[in-house]
């Protein structure tokens, strides 16, 4: 027979056991879980690496401007903005000439009226007497002339447009009766005969250049090669540069900075004419070299102007441009010598 006082001693010591393993299974399974933080010391954690990532935001920013800084002052210009800008010019340009070339038409005539605007705007504050409404009028309807219609047309309706403006300003004048100075008013109208001339017109032979065979290609090639020479110009001139071009009239264009735009315009004009115009590499040559020339002269002309005018830019409303006619003072001279160059050249096509 089994003793009943046994079982239960053996019970008794068997009970403590078991209290223990089952403790020691509790804390090695607690060893295993990870250790919740408190909410406190979550949040300082979060808080240190935001502060930390702000610290580093602050300090790119501030290393991004020292050197934006530097690279203004070197240049002159807001040089990240100026690329900014004339990349999204340059999208509009070529969308328009590339799809559908009368659509070009609705981006040159008012960046046109805008350089009339603004050559008005500063010869007003030069205190000249300009007539705004009627030169932006006359500028509209050159511009549309001289798409719409043929060259003799063009020609008569620019000297018609003229003479319109020459004599809105003498009935101004008569009208107004101030007592101004017979120089003055002599400057007035020879200035109210002028804008359109440098403005409108040779803007529009542009528009004359659009409307013949292929013509798109030769205005985006003009284009193009006038960017490389001012392209070449500025950085070689930037980094070579120590020989005064014109220093009367601007002092920061160089011989090396031309010599550098002249290689540039030679290289891309060859490029340009062989595989898009499919021209002969010898008249791609001259139509860089024509349009170098052409591009120099209407930037130093715009330059003079400026000086006379007491100006730096003509307005501030392209940032690290200066204003429209600021980059139009390129290209406008330059629409002339790509229309001669077109009817010299454009029967080479075939050939």
């Amino acid at each position: 027979m089994t003793d009943p006082s046994g079982d239960s001693a053996a019970r008794d010591e068997t009970a403590p056991r078991r209290a223990e393993a089952r403790r020691a299974a509790e804390n090695a399974a607690s060893q295993h879980e990870p250790v919740q933080p408190e909410p406190s010391s979550f949040h300082e954690h979060v808080k240190a690496r935001r502060d930390e990532f702000e610290q580093q935001i602050d300090r790119a920013r501030a290393d991004f401007e020292q050197v934006n800084e530097r690279i203004n002052e070197r240049t002159g210009r807001n040089l990240l903005m100026a690329i900014l800008i004339g990349v999204a010019i340059g999208a509009v340009v070529l969308a328009t000439l590339l799809f559908v070339k009368w659509l070009f038409l609705l981006f040159a005539i008012p960046v046109a009226l805008l350089g009339v605007f603004e050559f008005s705007r500063a010869l007003q504050t030069a205190g000249r007497r300009v007539d705004i409404v009627p030169q932006l009028i006359v500028g509209a309807v050159i511009a549309l002339v001289a798409f719409f219609q043929g060259h003799w047309t063009h020609w008569v309706v620019t000297i018609a447009c003229v003479v319109v403006v020459i004599v809105w300003r003498m009935l101004g004048q008569m009208a107004a009766r101030d007592g101004r100075r017979y120089g003055d008013v002599l400057s007035d109208i020879l200035v109210a005969g002028f804008i359109p001339i440098y403005v409108p017109f040779l803007a529009s032979m542009t528009l004359v250049l659009l409307r013949q065979d292929q013509g798109e290609y030769w205005v985006l090639g003009m284009i193009i090669v006038v960017v490389a020479a001012d392209t070449g110009a500025y950085a070689s001139g930037l980094a070579f540069g120590s020989h005064p071009m014109a220093p009367r009239i601007s002092p920061n264009k160089t011989w090396e900075g031309f010599a550098g735009g002249a290689v540039a315009t030679t290289v891309v004009a060859i490029l340009y004419g062989m595989f898009v115009l499919h021209v002969p590499w010898w008249a791609g040559a001259i139509f860089g070299l024509v349009l170098l020339g052409s591009a120099t002269a209407g930037d130093l002309g715009e330059s003079m102007i400026k000086r006379d005018l007491g100006i730096k830019d003509m307005s501030s409303w392209l940032p690290g441009h200066g204003g429209v006619l600021d980059r139009l003072d390129s290209i406008l001279p330059s629409a002339a010598a790509a229309l001669a160059m077109y009817f010299l050249f454009f029967p080479l096509v075939s050939v």
